[in-house]
């Protein structure tokens, strides 16, 4: 395989570059609180390292709803300022990833004795779009039951008043993590995936001036030496706060939420949808690439943060608040194709239940210097990323080369990014049309532009130097896999699967289907032995297990 600027090819060269020398700022946690941090940090001048202890986004950036949304819910806690800024900040995020943050009509349906007045859903519309500066055809629009229905002819017609229909974006929260490490990379900051900040280290007057790691693929600690530590772990964020001795005041409630996967035959919706359950929380529905996903609990969480299960609670808590606004789609436990569970890192305040919490941002700086990136969302990975860089560079004091105002919200998360959906839609258009005998079909070229927009031309590359192999689905996923393995330091095949790929929750049948050969990949090239290749065949079936929830679906 050639070289590139983030391939697992590289990753000895990273951790030595990680030893030498002291870093300006150095980053525990690699989901996109930690990400935006780095690239941040690393576009402004400072020298920059990140460090996570498992893969990239393996935590709450994995697992989110995938949606880059104005916060809407907010408004209805008068949290006014979060509004305007998630707002503000989701326009930024689609123009600099268009590919990967894409706008969707999103319809709340108004039912009779279900939800909120029609009246009230227009006004708090109106508000949003004033608040989120919204523009043009993405302005809410209030149907009526005709207009709804003829929108989404799913919608049961008993008791319909209509609906709000609004403008939201959809993403995939693991490939926007990725995008921006890699961009941070290319700003030239050191990150690493599987190294493990284990204790602190401080100087002669009780400040941090570095971590010692464990790197969890060579087996063996190191030291990283640097002026400033930001704790950006999401969820275990009071962890590391406990760890240097600094946990006092305010701290975290970890909330769970849960996410059911249907194909789209079974849930055909056409847009999705926002609506509000009898208990007074909202629930998502939706479509993508051929799926339908239904989210999201929200519940307070105290388990193990490692290992978050979904449980027979929350399957029958979903199933019921779907069946309450469509009580003739008969959806049971054995249609869930995959299912994940992802807590959220917020701050506690007292006498809020877990729906109620704000999900507004945090930093708390420690004695010893320690700087710590608490609660926030995906929408605002951006502009917690700011705060915090502007805290370190305030604290540095004048440099010559650094910036003192962010510069990210005009750096592209790729080489070569659309100016338009309308390029993106030209774009598929010509490279289905260029790809000679060799097509795979359009709904795969679509779902590939989404995840990986004009780097997918890369993976066509591995596509046609895979001739040999007649079964096309297999040659992609394969090509996709060396893509990923060149490009974004993939170490282990639930790197792929889960996160870089998105097929363990969104073509979980193409898992199932060529996990054994994406593992044969593997052993090729990093030279497995035979006990590495089955305890690597293990953590795969485990996680397929889990996704598919074949213990609760055997409950039923």
């Amino acid at each position: 395989m050639t070289e590139s600027s983030f391939s697992y090819e590289q990753r000895l060269s990273c951790l030595d570059k990680l030893q030498s020398g002291t870093f300006d700022v150095i980053i525990i946690g690699g989901g996109i609180t930690g990400a935006g941090i780095a690239l941040d940090a690393a576009s402004r001048g400072l020298k920059t390292a990140l460090v996570e202890k498992n893969d990239f986004a393996s935590g709450t950036s994995s697992r989110s709803t995938k949606l880059i949304h104005g916060g809407l819910r907010y408004l209805k806690q008068l949290q006014i300022h979060v509004v305007a800024e998630t707002g503000r900040e989701r326009a930024i995020v689609h123009r600099l990833a268009p590919h990967l943050v894409v706008p969707e009509k999103m319809m709340l349906p108004v039912y009779k004795g279900l939800s909120t007045p029609k009246w009230m859903i227009s006004l708090g519309l109106w508000m949003y779009d004033l608040l989120a500066g919204v523009r043009g055809d993405d302005r809410k629009k209030m149907l009526n039951k005709e207009q709804t229905l003829a929108i989404e002819p799913l919608l049961p017609e008993k008791n319909l008043r209509g609906s709000g229909y609004y403008a939201e974006y959809i993403t995939d929260d693991a490939r926007l993590t990725i995008e921006v490490i890699k961009t941070a990379v290319k700003q030239k900051a050191v990150c690493l995936n599987y190294v493990e900040s284990k204790t602190f280290l401080y100087d002669d007057k009780g400040k941090i001036n570095g971590i010692l790691c464990y790197d969890h693929l060579e087996n063996k600690e190191f030291r990283i030496s640097g002026k400033y530590v930001v704790n950006a772990t999401g969820i275990w964020v009071d962890d590391m706060r406990k760890r240097d001795k600094s946990l006092s005041g305010k701290h975290l409630l970890i909330t769970k939420g849960i996410h059911l996967v249907f194909d789209k035959k079974k849930l055909p919706l056409h847009n999705p949808l926002y609506f509000e359950i009898p208990d007074g929380r909202m629930i998502f529905l939706i479509p993508r690439h051929g799926i339908t996903y239904v989210g999201t609990t929200d519940t307070v969480y105290k388990g193990d943060k490692d290992n978050i299960p979904v449980n027979g609670e929350d399957v029958h808590y979903l199933l019921q608040a779907f069946h309450a606004l469509f009580p003739d789609i008969d959806l049971q436990p054995e249609d869930i194709v995959a299912a994940w569970a992802g807590l959220r890192p917020l701050i506690y305040e007292s006498g809020k239940s877990a729906s109620e919490v704000s999900r507004k941002d945090e930093i708390f700086i420690s004695p010893s210097g320690l700087i710590s990136m608490a609660g926030g969302k995906l929408t605002g990975y951006r502009k917690m990323s700011e705060k915090a860089v502007n805290r370190i560079v305030k604290k540095a004091g004048k440099h010559n080369n650094i910036k003192k105002r962010s510069v990210t919200k005009n750096i592209w998360l790729t080489d070569r990014p659309f100016a338009s959906s309308k390029e993106i839609r030209n774009y598929q258009k010509e490279l289905w049309n260029n790809l000679g005998p060799e097509k795979t079909d359009e709904e795969t070229l679509s779902r590939l532009i989404f995840k990986y927009g004009k780097q997918v031309e890369k993976i066509l590359e591995h596509f046609n130097r895979y001739k040999t192999e007649k079964d096309t689905e297999k040659r992609l996923i394969l090509s996709e896999l060396d893509f990923c393995m060149e490009q974004e330091m993939v170490c282990k095949p639930l790197d792929f699967l889960e996160r870089r790929s998105s097929r363990m929750f969104f073509e979980t049948g193409s898992v199932k289907k060529y996990y054994t050969d994406i593992l044969d990949r593997f052993s090729e090239i990093f030279h497995w032995d035979e006990k590495t290749y089955r305890e690597e065949k293990t953590a795969v079936e485990k996680r397929l297990d889990e996704v598919e929830i074949k213990k609760i679906r055997a409950q039923y």
